[in-house]
C-alpha cells in the first residue's frame, strides 16, 4: 500500500534543496541522491493512524446499535412497560432518539471547536452510557423515552465528530478507506442489534439485556480515546503548534512532520482563532460550500432510503420471507456495499462513486414502480419489488451512504469545518424525522408507485447536482482542497 500511486500522492514529500546541495552537486552521486529521493516520498504507513481511526469508528458502532436496538424488542417493552397496542407511544420509543439527535447535532460543531475532538467523543459517550442504563433499567414509559432522548443526543454528536475527526488524522492516501470505515461500523451496528435482539420474543426482560450491551463500547469509546491522538488541526488552529507536531508524528512518523506542518502553514492562520458566527455559513465565500453539503445530505435522506428500511419488512412479508430472514438480506446487502465502497473510494474517488450510487438507486427506484404497476403478475412484482429493494440497498452504500460523511469535513475550509458539519447533519436529521414521519401517510394517499417516481426523482436530481457541483478530492490533502474551492482573496 506504502508504494501504491506514488506520484498521485506527493503530500508527504520532504525534499528541500539545503537537503540535496550535494548530491546536486556532484553528478557521480545521482543514483544515491535518487534512492534517497525515493524514499523521501514514500506515502506514510498507514499503520500509525489504524488505531486512532478504529477507535473513533466505535462511536459510528454505536450509532447503528441504537438505530436497531428497539426494533426487534419493541413488543417485549410495550407489554413490560404497559403500552402495548399504544402505536402513540411505540412511535415515540423509536423516534425519541432522533428529537435527541437533532439536539446533540446541532451543538456538535461549537463543543468539537471547543474542547477539542478527543473530549468530544468522551462527552459523545456519557449521555449513551447514562441514556442506555436508565432505559435498562426503567419500569416506565417515561423513563424509557428519557434514556432514549439521552442516547439520541449522544448519537447526534457523535457522526459528525467521527467524520472531522477521521479526515483530519488519516493521511491522504486512506482518507477514503478510512472513512468508509465508519459507514461499515455502523452497518455493524445495526445488525448487531438485530442479533442481540432475536431472543427478546423467548426470553421474558431481554430487552434490559440488549440496552446494558451497549454501555460496553460506549465505555471503551470513552477510555480509548484517552489514549487517541488529538487532531494536529484543531491543535494548530489552537496556537499548539508543538503539541500538533507531536500528533503528527504518532500518526505520520517522524519522517512526514514537516511537511505535514508546512501544508498548514500554507493557509492564513490570521483568524483562525476568531469565533465563527451563524451568519459566516449561510452567506459570504463560506456559503456555496455549505451550500453543498447541506444538499447532498438533504438528497441523500429525499432519496427515499430510510423509508425503503421502514417499509422492507413489509415487502418481504408479502414475498413470504420471514422478518428476521428480511433484515439479514438487508443488512448484507448494506454491509456487502460498503464494504465494497472501501475498497474503492480511493481507486475511484468519491464524485465517481456518488455518480454511480444515485444512478443505481433511481434505477431500483424505477424496478419498485414497475413493481408497483397493476399490468406486472403476482410472483413477478414480489420478484421485482424485492430485488428493487436490495439494490437499492446496495447501491446507496455504496456512495450516497458513505461518501457524503466523507466528503464533507474534505471540502469545508479548516476554520468552518466542525461547525459547517454540524449545520449539515441538524439538515440530515430534520429530513429523515419528517421522510419517517410522512412516509406511511404518503404512501396510502399516493400509492407506491407515485412515491416511488417522486424518490427516483430525486435520486436523478442528485447525479445532476453532484456532476456539476461535487469536486474530486481523492489523494488531494485538505489544505490544497481549501485552496482550490476557496483562493485566497
Amino acid at each position: 500500500m506504502r508504494g501504491h500511486r506514488m506520484g498521485e500522492f506527493s503530500m508527504y514529500k520532504r525534499v528541500s534543496s539545503r537537503d540535496f546541495t550535494v548530491a546536486a552537486d556532484v553528478e557521480d552521486n545521482s543514483v544515491f541522491s535518487q534512492s534517497i529521493l525515493d524514499q523521501e516520498i514514500a506515502n506514510p504507513s498507514w499503520r500509525l493512524s489504524l488505531p486512532h481511526v478504529l477507535a473513533a469508528t466505535l462511536s459510528a458502532f454505536l450509532f447503528g446499535y441504537h438505530l436497531g436496538v428497539v426494533n426487534e424488542p419493541l413488543e417485549s417493552i410495550s407489554l413490560d412497560l404497559g403500552f402495548n397496542g399504544n402505536t402513540l407511544a411505540e412511535g415515540l420509543v423509536v423516534s425519541t432518539c432522533l428529537g435527541g439527535a437533532l439536539i446533540g447535532s446541532l451543538f456538535s460543531g461549537w463543543i468539537a471547536d471547543g474542547i477539542g475532538r478527543r473530549r468530544a467523543f468522551q462527552l459523545c459517550a456519557l449521555p449513551m452510557i447514562v441514556g442506555a442504563s436508565i432505559s435498562a433499567t426503567t419500569e416506565t414509559l417515561a423513563g424509557m423515552l428519557l434514556g432514549r432522548l439521552l442516547v439520541g443526543t449522544g448519537m447526534g454528536l457523535g457522526p459528525p465528530v467521527s467524520s472531522l475527526y477521521v479526515t483530519e488524522v488519516s493521511p491522504p492516501f486512506v482518507r477514503g478507506t478510512y472513512g468508509s470505515f465508519i459507514q461499515i461500523a455502523t452497518c455493524l451496528g445495526l445488525m448487531g442489534a438485530l442479533f442481540i435482539g432475536i431472543p427478546a420474543r423467548e426470553i421474558a426482560g431481554w430487552w434490559r439485556i440488549c440496552f446494558w450491551v451497549s454501555t460496553v463500547p460506549a465505555g471503551i469509546l470513552a477510555l480509548s480515546m484517552m489514549f487517541c491522538a488529538e487532531s494536529p488541526h484543531w491543535l494548530y488552529k489552537q496556537g499548539r503548534t508543538a503539541e500538533a507536531e507531536a500528533e503528527f508524528e504518532r500518526l505520520l512518523g517522524g519522517a512526514h512532520v514537516k511537511f505535514a506542518m508546512q501544508e498548514l502553514s500554507k493557509l492564513d492562520r490570521g483568524d483562525d482563532s476568531d469565533v465563527v458566527h451563524f451568519s459566516e455559513l449561510l452567506y459570504g465565500r463560506c456559503f456555496r460550500v455549505v451550500f453543498i453539503g447541506s444538499t447532498l445530505f438533504a438528497l441523500q435522506q429525499l432519496s427515499g432510503i430510510n423509508a425503503i428500511f421502514y417499509f422492507s419488512s413489509t415487502v418481504f412479508k408479502s414475498a413470504g420471507v420471514p422478518s428476521d430472514l428480511a433484515n439479514v438480506f438487508v443488512g448484507i446487502a448494506n454491509l456487502s456495499g460498503s464494504v465494497i465502497a472501501m475498497v474503492l473510494m480511493d481507486k475511484l474517488g468519491r464524485k465517481v462513486l456518488l455518480l454511480w450510487s444515485f444512478s443505481g438507486m433511481a434505477v431500483s427506484m424505477g424496478l419498485q414502480v414497475v413493481a408497483a404497476s397493476s399490468n406486472m403478475l403476482g410472483s413477478g412484482t414480489l420478484y421485482l419489488s424485492v430485488g428493487g429493494m436490495l439494490m437499492f440497498v446496495f447501491t446507496f452504500a455504496i456512495g450516497a451512504g458513505p461518501v457524503p460523511g466523507l466528503l464533507l469535513p474534505e471540502i469545508f475550509p479548516s476554520r468552518i469545518r466542525a461547525k459547517a458539519m454540524a449545520v449539515c447533519m441538524s439538515v440530515h436529521w430534520v429530513i429523515n424525522f419528517f421522510v419517517g414521519l410522512l412516509f406511511l401517510r404518503l404512501l396510502e394517499q399516493l400509492g407506491p408507485r407515485l412515491l416511488y417516481t417522486i424518490f427516483g426523482t430525486f435520486c436523478s436530481m442528485a447525479v445532476v447536482f453532484v456532476k456539476r457541483n461535487v469536486m474530486e478530492t481523492k489523494g488531494k490533502s485538505l489544505q490544497e482542497i481549501e485552496i482550490a474551492l476557496l483562493p485566497p482573496e
